[in-house]
C-alpha cells in the first residue's frame, strides 16, 4: 500500500532555468530587426528570439557576439520572397554560461515549441551553407526556403565596373548576395579558371536573374547554374534536382524541366 508520508520528487534544474530564460525574454520589448538596433546590442554571446508578426519564430545562440549571428539573419531575410523585414523584431540575452554553450537554446526551444511556437527552428532556417550533398534535395512544403525563396529580383548594387576577369566578379556577387552561391573549380586549374574569362561590366547594379543570366553566357557548355529554393549553384556539367526553380544555361533562363 502507498505510503501517507512519502512520495518521488525529482528535481529539474534544466526546466527551471529555462523558464528564467523565457521569464527573462518576455520583459523585454522587441526591436524591429534593422542594422541600427543591432549595432547597439554589447559584444557579447548569448541566446536570442526572432519575431515575426509579434510571434517567437525562431531561437537561436550567439558563440561569438549577438550582434554578428544577428547581422547573419537580417542579410539572409532581406533577400527572401514572401517575407519583409518591417515584420521581423528581436530580443536578446547576455548568457554568461558555466556549462555547455548549446544549453540556453536548447531550454528555450523546447519551452516555446512545447507551446507550438519557434517553427523556424524545425524547417532549415539556421542552415548556412546546406552543402554539396543537399544539392538534389527535395525539400518539403513546409521547408523555410520553401515558404520563403530566393528573392531573384534581389538588386546586386555598386558592382565594380570596367573589364576585370570573371573570378574578381564571381567572389565580390558571391559576398554580397544575401544568400548561397557556390560555383565549382575546375578540378586541374582550380581558381585560374575563371581567369582565362575577362568581362567588362559598364552598369551599376543587376538583378540577380540577370547576374545569373550574364555569368551563365561568359561558361562553355556543359555549365550551368541551377537556383534552388534557398540558394544557387555553378558546375561544370548537368545536375537537376526536382526542387530547382530555374536553370541558366547559355546565357538562357530556363525553367527547370524544360532544361531536361
Amino acid at each position: 500500500m502507498p505510503l501517507e508520508n512519502h512520495a518521488e520528487f525529482k528535481l529539474s534544474i534544466t526546466k527551471a532555468l529555462g523558464d528564467q530564460l523565457a521569464a527573462a525574454l518576455e520583459t523585454l520589448t522587441p526591436a524591429p530587426l534593422t542594422e541600427e538596433n543591432i549595432s547597439l546590442l554589447p559584444r557579447h554571446k548569448g541566446v536570442y528570439q526572432l519575431h515575426r508578426h509579434g510571434e517567437p519564430v525562431y531561437i537561436g545562440k550567439a558563440d561569438a557576439t549577438l550582434g554578428q549571428r544577428l547581422r547573419k539573419h537580417l542579410k539572409k531575410l532581406s533577400g527572401r520572397e514572401n517575407i519583409h523585414l518591417e515584420w521581423m523584431t528581436f530580443t536578446a540575452l547576455s548568457v554568461d554560461e558555466d556549462f555547455a554553450a548549446v544549453a540556453p537554446e536548447k531550454l528555450l526551444i523546447d519551452r516555446f515549441q512545447s507551446n507550438g511556437q519557434a517553427p523556424w527552428n524545425e524547417n532549415g532556417f539556421g542552415i548556412n551553407d546546406p552543402g554539396v550533398e543537399r544539392d538534389t534535395t527535395v525539400f518539403s512544403d513546409d521547408h523555410f526556403d520553401q515558404l520563403y525563396p530566393a528573392n531573384l529580383e534581389w538588386v546586386i548594387s555598386d558592382l565594380p565596373q570596367g573589364t576585370q576577369n570573371l573570378r574578381s566578379f564571381l567572389k565580390f556577387a558571391k559576398t554580397t548576395l544575401p544568400y548561397t552561391f557556390r560555383y565549382a573549380y575546375n578540378r586541374t586549374q582550380r581558381e585560374s579558371f575563371y581567369e582565362q574569362f575577362e568581362v567588362t561590366i559598364g552598369q551599376p547594379e543587376m538583378t540577380v536573374n540577370e547576374f545569373f543570366r550574364f555569368v551563365s553566357s561568359q561558361l562553355p557548355d556543359p555549365w550551368q547554374i541551377m537556383v534552388l529554393p534557398g540558394y544557387a549553384v555553378m558546375y561544370p556539367r548537368e545536375l537537376y534536382s526536382q526542387s530547382a526553380r530555374r536553370l541558366y544555361i547559355a546565357g538562357q533562363e530556363l525553367p527547370p524541366r524544360a532544361a531536361n
